[in-house]
């Protein structure tokens, strides 16, 4: 089964902002999602980690590019 994928692009807004988008989208996300949060607040560093961490979701991928922070998260398997 292949994983669904949610965009939320977030670029433009600083923190807390983008994590808040993040954890709308999850909420509202089929069983079978994970969302990508796009985001050039640096802090987002920070925030998405903590944020997944603490709400019991998986950072499935990370890279940044051209000052663009990608993170793909999901809930556990």
């Amino acid at each position: 089964m292949s994983l669904k994928e949610i965009l939320v692009d977030a670029r433009g807004h600083r923190c807390p902002v983008p994590t808040l988008r993040l954890r709308r989208a999850l909420e509202d996300a089929p069983a079978d999602a994970a969302v990508r949060l796009l985001a050039d607040d640096p802090l987002a560093r920070i925030d998405v980690p903590h944020f997944a961490a603490g709400g019991g979701f998986v950072i499935l991928d990370r890279s940044e590019s051209e000052g663009v922070l990608n993170f793909l998260v999901g809930r556990p398997a």
